[in-house]
């Protein structure tokens, strides 16, 4: 089968898929939802057919590709969407964590406030902007700083539902660190709602997961007044 066949296949799953699910904007997994031959293809093609068919979505809205400005447009945004903005499709990305003993006995929470998150909803392909406050209780280990931000950073380079990313980072931050006391709040503005629809600039979305010891009501206001 031919790159090309590849992709039409591709295109007329995804195409039952939205039939069957229809339009209701429910997310079916905690799993960001790809196909098993994701990763078949490798990057240096995903960006050859890319750039193939945003000219072509760049034709059919008639912009003159000629134009100095337009004609590399096609090349760059292949290139954004591989290698940056949905970089974290790819699991070869995955950031690997640094764990460290927990020497000093720290037992209290340890909080990591206004994460930056940079995201592309799902149903639109626009920017999600916001924030990110994560927390977890140690159970023996610590992890490097650098990596809270760096996970929060991978799970946000795909398409996504804000109620998906809040679950994945919290439960890639369990994982790593084996406990159940865990939090992530992220606090975003979606650009589907401001620049389109609605066109309402101001407002702003708040999701949350909290599991283990932030489950008990004294905890979670602690943390919730450490984000303040």
């Amino acid at each position: 089968m031919t790159d090309q066949q590849q992709l039409k296949s591709a295109f007329a799953a995804t195409e039952d898929l939205i039939d069957t699910i229809g339009d209701d904007h429910i997310a079916t997994n905690f799993n960001t939802p790809l196909r098993t031959d994701a990763f078949e293809l490798d990057d240096d093609l995903k960006i050859e057919l890319i750039e193939k068919h945003f000219k072509e979505i760049m034709n059919v809205l008639g912009l003159d590709l000629t134009d100095d400005s337009l004609k590399g447009t096609p090349k760059r945004v292949a290139k954004m969407y591989v290698k940056e903005i949905f970089g974290g499709l790819n699991p070869k990305n995955k950031p690997k964590p640094t764990l460290f003993e927990n020497k000093y006995q720290y037992k209290q929470m340890l909080v990591e406030r206004n994460i930056a998150v940079y995201s592309n909803c799902e149903h639109h392909f626009v920017p999600i902007t916001g924030k990110a406050h994560v927390a977890y209780i140690s159970s023996g280990k610590v992890i490097g700083l650098s990596k809270l931000n760096r996970i929060v950073q991978y799970y946000s380079q795909r398409p996504q539902v804000q109620e998906r990313l809040t679950i994945q980072i919290a439960n890639e931050l369990k994982e790593i660190l084996n406990t159940e006391d865990v939090a992530v709040v992220i606090d975003a503005h979606h650009m589907c709602i401001s620049s389109r629809g609605i066109k309402d600039t101001d407002s702003s979305t708040v999701t949350a997961e909290y599991s283990g010891k932030f489950l008990d009501a004294d905890t979670k206001a602690e943390f919730l007044k450490h984000i303040a």
